[in-house]
Formats: C-alpha cells, sequence, structure tokens
C-alpha cells in the first residue's frame, strides 16, 4: 500500500450583505474596478458576479414571461375550413372564366364559320423535305 495521504480543502460558505453587494455593482458600473479585479481580490466565482449585476443593477430590467400556447383542435379546424372555403371560391371563379372563354369561342367559330378551337387530331407536316447538303467555297 501506498502512503498518500488524502487532503480536504473545506470550503466556507460566506455571505455579502446587500449593501455590500450594492455598493460593488455600483463600483463595476462606474468603471472604478473591473469584474476580473473584484474576482480575484474577493474570491468570488465570476458568475457570482454577474449575478449581482443582474439583480442590483440600476438599470434592471424584470423579467417577461412569454407563453406560447398550442393551438387547439377546434381553433385549427375553424382556420382549415376557413382556409378551403376561399379556395373553393377562387376555384369557382376560374371555373365560371373557362366556361365563359369556351362559350365565346363557340359563338365566334359560329360568326366567323371557321373552326376557331384548334383540332389536335390532324397530322403534322412532313417538314420541308431533305436538304441537299452544298458545299460552300470562301
Amino acid at each position: 500500500m501506498s502512503d498518500t495521504k488524502t487532503t480536504f480543502k473545506v470550503r466556507k460558505n460566506r455571505y455579502f450583505s446587500e449593501a455590500f453587494k450594492r455598493e460593488k455593482v455600483q463600483e463595476i458600473l462606474t468603471k472604478k474596478i473591473s469584474i476580473c479585479e473584484f474576482s480575484s481580490l474577493y474570491g468570488i466565482a465570476k458568475a457570482v458576479i454577474y449575478r449581482w449585476l443582474q439583480q442590483y443593477s440600476p438599470q434592471k430590467q424584470d423579467k417577461v414571461k412569454i407563453c406560447y400556447q398550442m393551438e387547439t383542435e377546434a381553433q385549427l379546424t375553424l382556420y382549415y375550413k376557413e382556409q378551403s372555403a376561399e379556395l373553393e371560391r377562387i376555384i369557382g371563379k376560374k371555373q365560371i372564366e373557362i366556361d365563359f372563354l369556351n362559350q365565346l369561342l363557340e359563338i365566334a367559330s359560329q360568326e366567323l364559320k371557321v373552326d376557331i378551337k384548334k383540332n389536335f387530331s390532324t397530322q403534322q407536316s412532313a417538314g420541308f423535305g431533305r436538304i441537299q447538303n452544298k458545299e460552300i467555297s470562301i
């Protein structure tokens, strides 16, 4: 067995008065002492000093809690019904427009005695035929 001794360091809890904390926060804010200097001088962790700054700073703002709630199923259902009704109105307007244009084409075809609607069942043209290659000399 080895003869190593383990020593435990007992840390004592220290308490600082509120007046002390306010005074030191004021010194830090007026830049009479920096946070690093204050931390090493009194042996206080920087996190504790920042907590003091947050608590005792004159510019301290109260925390505002914002609560976000999930939308209820009834609200979602109402929202989706409104959306579907709006889409149905848009589709109805477009269908009326299509019907109007089709009727206009039919009337114009009868008046002009020309088939305005294109008949897509006709055969395609053969094109220009075969083009012979001609040599061009410069």
